[in-house]
């Protein structure tokens, strides 16, 4: 609630009365809660319930007590037959906990048309053209959008996904019964990781949904819930996890159950990473190293094997008075494999690089005894020789060597290694002409989804334009999933159907590459609300253009081949298309 005070302040020298200063109470984390629905009696129940019933209070800070938490943390959903809860590739911000009720875990996975999601399907050049002949007279043109199948809204405004053919999906060789008390989704609101499967209610069934920022805090303070998850993570992903890594692949299942059971897991940095980012990108780069969280320090002799499950660290090295970037690391790739098997080989070596984190990192640890006793002896001597040569990190991205070490330092600290898709621009080629926006504005309602600026290094620009993360932070916090990843290839989207305009995404986003624009009539005249004669606007980004044949207008029209898509872990293709 905002304060006011009635005494104006006193300036020296000043002549004229001041107007009094305005004061509000800073906002705080639960000034709106998850649910205005969540009564006190909700959470009496939610305490008595057995999922809470030896979870202990007094454990909790003052700040965050667990009632706080389940007030505005948590909200009681009911779903209906067939409703989706979660799909298989989405990205959720937060868990279910079945209370009453059942829900269905797919083994094999429906059609994409059967979960709701659009299909895409790339025109013919005579349909891109016909819908360049019918293209909208003013930018941002709204219409009467029909919703996709199976598609409806709440009260609240966020989208509700039923299943089509209920019948013919729902057969038990296709499904797994999760009944209450069981949770899920919780590696992956905690992780930022898409969903690794689709779950659907069975019937008239009734969950508790935690978003994250509350999940985090029980598991924090109380170490019940941490171990119950823990131990889910071992029981449902880790070793298809270890199966999935090179590192691991000849293991018998024996020895991958005895590897997991040996497992920790460690997580650093900050979960919602983007918003220390935007406060740091000014900093200098020695600032903001010794800003990110510690991993393994070079000089320590290593005692395992550490194993990035989500996120990116970066690998440096001393040079003169502080450190030099040498790589990084992502999902998947180890870090101390080297020195562990020279030491196994009576050779011992010291880390001989820095690990820290890059915003929010989940790491495996697993211990020198285990690899030496189950890993180590099954490796050939080639193997081995190829892990210890020059003791260099295992899997690292190799250096770019076009522009040399500034450039890997600029995408590093820039977190440009998190696109899949950014949009370079090879300044030495570029004219200035502009074809590329205008072909953009040209496929996209007459307004470009980019902004032909950035910043540069080395003769090349990372424009404003969706990079399509590999860790997209804008879908945090959005309240009806309308940003969202539309396919497996990883594109990211915005339903214009379920977007409210709230600008939570381009908030989050820390390359400032989502626009918020205001939405036109046929006549090209603003659409306001009823309520404040506001504009309503609506989210807008770069698509990859997935709807044209040729892919991307920007790339397809510049004359001078001076524009890139590129995947910012592939410095191969990137260094082919500067050499060109």
């Amino acid at each position: 609630m905002a304060r006011s005070t009635s005494s104006a302040p006193h300036y020296p020298g000043s002549t004229a009365p001041q107007a009094p200063a305005k004061r509000a109470a800073a906002p705080e984390r639960w000034d709106k809660p998850f649910s205005a629905d969540m009564g006190e009696t909700d959470v009496d129940l939610l305490l008595a319930h057995p999922l809470f019933i030896s979870t202990q209070p007094g454990r909790f800070p003052a700040s965050i007590p667990l009632r706080g938490i389940l007030k505005n943390d948590a909200r009681l959903r009911r779903f209906q037959k067939g409703e989706i809860i979660v799909r298989q590739g989405d990205y959720g911000h937060s868990a279910f906990v079945i209370l009453d009720g059942a829900a269905r875990v797919f083994l094999k996975e429906p059609t994409a048309e059967q979960l709701g999601h659009r299909r895409q399907v790339r025109p013919t050049v005579w349909g891109s053209f016909k819908r360049w002949l019918q293209r909208p007279r003013f930018a941002e043109q709204t219409t009467n959008r029909r919703s996709a199948a199976g598609l409806q809204m709440t009260r609240d405004g966020e989208a509700r996904i039923f299943l089509q053919d209920v019948p013919g999906v729902l057969e038990p060789d296709r499904t797994a019964l999760l009944g209450p008390g069981e949770m899920f989704g919780e590696i992956a609101a905690l992780g930022r990781t898409p969903r690794t499967a689709t779950i659907v209610a069975d019937g008239d069934t009734q969950m508790l949904e935690i978003r994250w920022q509350g999940l985090r805090e029980i598991r924090k303070y109380s170490p019940e819930w941490k171990q119950q998850i823990d131990q889910r993570y071992r029981e449902r992903s880790l070793r298809r996890h270890l199966a999935e890594t090179a590192l691991f692949w000849n293991l018998s299942d024996e020895a991958l159950g005895l590897i997991a059971d040996a497992t920790r897991f460690e997580t650093f940095g900050e979960f919602d990473w983007h918003r220390a980012y935007n406060r740091e990108r000014e900093a200098g780069e020695r600032e903001r190293l010794e800003q990110e969280p510690l991993i393994a320090r070079e000089g320590d002799y290593p005692n395992g094997l550490l194993l990035v499950r989500s996120g990116f660290a970066r690998v440096s090295s001393r040079y003169n008075h502080g450190e030099r970037t040498e790589s990084y690391l992502g999902k998947g790739e180890a870090f101390g494999l080297g020195e562990l098997v020279a030491g196994w080989r009576g050779k011992f070596r010291p880390l001989r690089h820095s690990l820290r984190a890059l915003g929010y990192v989940d790491v495996l640890f697993i211990p020198t005894a285990v690899l030496e006793q189950h890993v180590f002896p099954q490796l050939t001597p080639e193997q081995l020789a190829v892990l210890t040569k020059d003791l260099a990190p295992a899997s690292a991205a190799p250096q770019p060597d076009h522009t040399g070490n500034s450039f890997l330092e600029f995408i590093v600290a820039g977190r440009f290694i998190n696109g899949r898709a950014a949009m370079l621009i090879d300044l030495d080629r570029c004219t200035r002409c502009d074809d590329c926006v205008r072909a953009c504005a040209a496929t996209h309602d007459n307004n470009p989804r980019f902004i032909r600026h950035g910043p540069e290094s080395g003769g090349v620009m990372v424009a404003s334009a969706c990079m399509h993360c590999v860790d997209p932070v804008c879908m945090i916090g959005c309240p009806t999933g309308a940003i969202h990843r539309e396919s497996i290839n990883g594109q990211v989207e915005i339903n214009p159907d379920t977007c409210i305009g709230c600008s939570v995404c381009a908030q989050s986003c820390p390359y400032g590459t989502i626009q918020m624009v205001a939405l036109h009539d046929d006549a090209g005249l603003p659409v306001v609300t009823e309520e404040t004669g506001e504009p309503i606007r609506r989210a807008t980004k770069c698509d990859l253009c997935i709807d044209q044949p040729a892919g991307p207008a920007c790339v397809n029209a510049c004359p001078h081949d001076a524009l890139l898509r590129a995947d910012m872990r592939s410095f191969d293709d990137l260094n082919r298309w500067l050499r060109r």
